[in-house]
């Protein structure tokens, strides 16, 4: 299993118990808000808007928070900030490279943030480019394993031009190009398979392994930047092994 898949498994499990609902909505929110400016404001011709409301719905927050998010993204609602999509890139320690995903109304005190943050646990900022040219942007999807067909999923997936589908820990992943990303979307649809995670995510075209408690160390480096409120997403090139699960699991 991909360390992209160990992650994606131990935060939806997080996720699942996550008491801090009003980050968790403020984070969901601002997702709704920028796919309505880029896609338009109606989630049927917007599939980066559909999979945000589902992922919306899915933590529950308000039907009323979900409309206003909306009509933020599409200019309608010119109650709040302006917000700004930023890209950063940094070192986590011990050779692991992050980027760092953000969405802020105050990009002086997200940059502020982060460096504090990394340069607490021993990391620093990088300089755009450093990093990035080691992951490669791909279209993710991730359908429940549970009483679904395999053969179904895999074909559904190729037919529409995944790149690998593969299954463990419950989980069925759907790998492809940045292009195939609504067709992916189409084809899981139309074979009635619910996905449970899906979005462009940046892929590691290597990982490096370290031992188990060093790998803990860069994982709650990586848990204090995703706890930040203007961080939506990190990335890193850290493999996370079943062992380092375990004990992830135990905590």
């Amino acid at each position: 299993m991909s360390g992209h898949s160990h992650w994606s498994t131990i935060k939806r499990k997080k996720g699942a118990a996550d008491a801090k609902k009003g980050a968790v909505f403020t984070r969901l929110a601002r997702e709704i808000a920028l796919a309505a400016r880029n896609g338009g404001g109606d989630p049927g011709m917007n599939v980066s808007l559909e999979l945000a409301i589902d992922r919306a719905r899915a933590s529950n927050m308000p039907k009323d928070s979900i409309e206003r998010a909306i009509k933020r993204g599409t200019g309608e609602d010119k109650g709040g900030a302006d917000l700004e999509e930023i890209t950063y890139e940094g070192y986590l320690g011990k050779g692991v490279s992050a980027i760092i995903e953000c969405v802020t109304e105050n990009r002086n005190r997200t940059v502020a943030e982060l460096r504090h943050l990394l340069s607490r646990a021993g990391g620093e900022m990088a300089s755009n480019g450093s990093v990035a040219w080691q992951f490669d942007r791909k279209a993710i999807y991730s359908v429940k394993s549970d009483g679904k067909n395999f053969d179904k999923v895999f074909e559904a997936g190729l037919e529409a031009g995944a790149d690998d589908v593969s299954e463990d820990d419950g989980y069925i992943e759907i790998i492809g190009d940045v292009s195939t990303f609504k067709a992916i979307h189409d084809a899981l649809a139309a074979a009635n398979l619910k996905t449970e995670e899906a979005g462009l995510r940046m892929v590691p075209q290597q990982e490096i392994e370290l031992e188990t408690d060093q790998a803990l160390s860069i994982l709650r480096v990586v848990e204090s930047l995703e706890e930040s409120d203007d961080v939506q997403n990190v990335y890193h090139n850290l493999k996370i092994t079943d062992e380092v699960v375990a004990r992830l699991e135990e905590a």
